[in-house]
Parts: C-alpha cells; sequence; structure tokens
C-alpha cells in the first residue's frame, strides 16, 4: 500500500510540473499572438504593404 501512495505522489509531483510547464507555454503563446496582431496591423495600414524597420533596410555604407 506505501508503494502505491509513493507512486501517486511523484505522479502527482509530475502532473503539477507539466501543468507549470503549460501554464508558460500558453503565456508564451499568447505574447508571440499578440506580436503577430502588430504586425499584421501594421501591414495593413502601410499603403505600399513595406514596413519601413530602420538600418537593417538601408545599404551598407560600403554600396
Amino acid at each position: 500500500m506505501i508503494d502505491f501512495e509513493i507512486k501517486i505522489s511523484h505522479q502527482e509531483h509530475s502532473i503539477e510540473a507539466l501543468q507549470c510547464v503549460a501554464y508558460e507555454q500558453q503565456k508564451a503563446i499568447d505574447k508571440m499572438q499578440a506580436m503577430i496582431n502588430n504586425l499584421a496591423k501594421r501591414l495593413e495600414s502601410d499603403s505600399e504593404g513595406r514596413i519601413e524597420v530602420g538600418p537593417a533596410n538601408e545599404k551598407p555604407p560600403h554600396y
């Protein structure tokens, strides 16, 4: 009987750890979804379909 109680205790701990991981993953997914929505709105608001991000879109000085 004690072996079963030990196994159940370990399983409960594992389930709790998995729930924490799933919660953190959901928070990350929600954050990324908000970022995607923000980028989509920026794309829609741009009349030419381009977004000027900054130096990444400029040619390097040696050109």
